[in-house]
């Protein structure tokens, strides 16, 4: 049995013998049905219809589906101390990505930052071998693919190693998770956040939303929150969640700068 994909959001479900009636994801308000209406393709759908981008972004390995499918999040891979991660997933898998995976030392683990990327994240980690994939507990529930390699992690912060941390960021999502990787991938470090703190359009600042398609902010409670968790923590860089939205200097001080501007503009 085929295991159906979103087609406006991305995510893999469980095999079945039909597509699901509707996708959890999207009937979430942070998230749309599509406007024609709810659509899912197979895997093989996605193969036969896109051809994937491989290459370089800002110094790093990139994969991403072409922009009219889904969310146009692209995975990057992330040569550390604590192994080869692949951050985030996207919705299609092929040989030629994996071919460029295992050409640069392959997989050690998956981590992706919130639900919305989780996409089908089960069948990279079979492709690369059942490599484990880390997620916080608290997004759980959004799982709609469950498989022995998920592990989830719970708390503030998760260190994988000394110099590879994993932040619960919360707001956009409760686990909403940026990785920060201190000495890499150039000197001064990097922060991921994927959409925890999304990298504006300007790339000299970040924005803050529990729901970025439908423009709904996030709570200043939870903005205040993550400010605190990522207050320890030093970066040159920030990789946003889409090919090329990345601030490549004086990352740290953008952040800063759009923390005060966020507190600045809602007057508190």
């Amino acid at each position: 049995m085929p295991c159906y994909l979103c087609e406006t959001c991305g995510t893999q479900y469980a095999d079945t013998p039909e597509p699901p009636t509707r996708c959890r994801v999207c009937d979430d308000e942070r998230q749309y049905v599509g406007w024609q209406g709810q659509r899912w393709a197979t895997h093989d759908d996605l193969a036969r219809r896109f051809t994937l981008r491989i290459g370089d972004d800002d110094g790093l390995l990139g994969i991403a589906l072409p922009g009219e499918f889904a969310i146009p999040q692209r995975a990057l891979l992330l040569p550390t101390d604590a192994g080869n991660i692949l951050w985030e997933c996207i919705s299609l898998v092929t040989p030629e990505a994996v071919a460029a995976l295992q050409a640069r030392g392959g997989v050690d683990l998956i981590a992706i930052s919130h639900p919305h990327f989780y996409s089908a994240m089960v069948e990279w980690s079979n492709a690369l071998g059942g490599v484990p994939i880390l997620l916080h507990e608290a997004d759980r529930e959004w799982v709609m693919r469950p498989a022995p390699q998920v592990e989830f992690w719970r708390g503030d912060s998760k260190r994988l190693s000394a110099a590879v941390t994993l932040v619960r960021c919360g707001g956009h999502f409760a686990g909403s998770t940026a990785l920060h990787w201190a000495n890499g991938p150039t000197p001064g470090g990097a922060l991921f956040p994927g959409d925890a703190l999304q990298v504006a359009s300007d790339r000299r600042h970040v924005g803050f939303m529990y729901s970025y398609p439908n423009y709904i902010p996030m709570k200043p409670g939870d903005v205040r929150a993550m400010r605190e968790r990522l207050a320890p923590f030093d970066f040159e860089q920030v990789f946003g969640f889409s090919w090329g939205r990345n601030i490549t200097r004086d990352g740290r001080a953008a952040v800063d700068a759009s923390f005060n501007r966020f507190f600045h503009a809602i007057g508190a």
